[in-house]
């Protein structure tokens, strides 16, 4: 049976059970060893967080690169890396995003590597992080931001930890909320760039208007980001309003016949500035 479809456990747990095993290989000794001298050594990295924020008040589109997912199968096994982020470039993404991870979403990280080498937008890998390795695997690899997601980290401890690395390599650090509890905690934790994920990954349900209601509840200066179900001009339009400096979209764009111009309109967007914010 394939992972995504296994009964009795949410996807994000079966997903974690996936990179745990992952992790482990990781931890051999001579992979942890050469990834860690990669990420130390590694150039510099691009400005993912200055990138979402415009100077000229508009919404900063994160494109995200996803050749599929567990609810909807197949978006486009075929994508090509280079011309799919030069495509989102012209259009005027902010930043890219791109998912990294291969059973659930059919990633891989020579796909980070091509996206970011045919572009100069800064990258996020869009993975599971769960471990230390995993970090300076990121770092390694090339990528300029990662995703920690709050749900799949619950001790508070270990994910400052894995948070404080990140920062400490250079990477810019994505923390993800679905609820207003996970939200909260993202702010006491001190996250910089806080999401607002509109999909349940538990069950993989959407609710836009509950992650549109959150947007507010972001402290300025922390860079607000909407994520998932964002299919349309008026759906990035909407999450603007609601405060949010910038919009993660993937599905929308891998499957449009013109990414460029969804890009485009996406990111004229006004943004309505939360308390504080400059």
């Amino acid at each position: 049976m394939e992972a995504d479809r296994t009964e009795g456990s949410s996807v994000l747990d079966r997903i974690l059970s996936t990179k745990r095993d992952e992790v482990t290989v990781l931890h051999r000794p001579e992979t942890r060893d050469l990834l860690r001298r990669h990420a130390l050594d590694a150039p510099p990295t691009r400005d993912f967080g200055a990138a979402l924020r415009r100077a000229d008040g508009r919404v900063g589109v994160v494109a995200e690169l996803k050749r599929r997912s567990p609810s909807k199968g197949d978006l486009a096994p075929d994508l090509e890396p280079a011309r799919t982020a030069m495509e989102y470039e012209r259009g005027g993404a902010a930043a890219l995003s791109v998912l990294t991870d291969g059973p659930f979403f059919g990633g891989r990280i020579e796909d980070l590597q091509a996206a970011r080498e045919a572009v100069g937008l800064p990258v996020l890998r869009k993975d599971f992080t769960i471990d230390e390795v995993q970090v300076y695997e990121s770092r390694a690899v090339g990528a300029d931001a990662l995703l920690l997601i709050l749900a799949a980290v619950p001790d508070d401890a270990r994910f400052a930890d894995l948070q404080e690395l990140a920062w400490s390599l250079g990477l810019a650090v994505l923390v993800e909320a679905h609820t207003a509890t996970e939200l909260e905690r993202g702010v006491a934790l001190g996250a910089r760039i806080l999401g607002v994920n509109a999909r349940d990954l538990g069950t993989f349900a959407e609710d836009l208007d509950g992650a549109s209601a959150l947007g507010a509840r972001i402290p300025a200066p922390t860079i607000a980001v909407a994520e998932s179900a964002i299919r349309s001009p008026a759906d990035a339009a909407r999450m603007a309003a609601a405060g949010f400096d910038a919009v993660l979209v993937g599905e929308a764009l891998v499957r449009s016949v013109d990414p460029a111009r969804l890009v485009g309109e996406m990111a004229d967007a006004a943004v309505s500035r939360r308390g504080g914010d400059p």
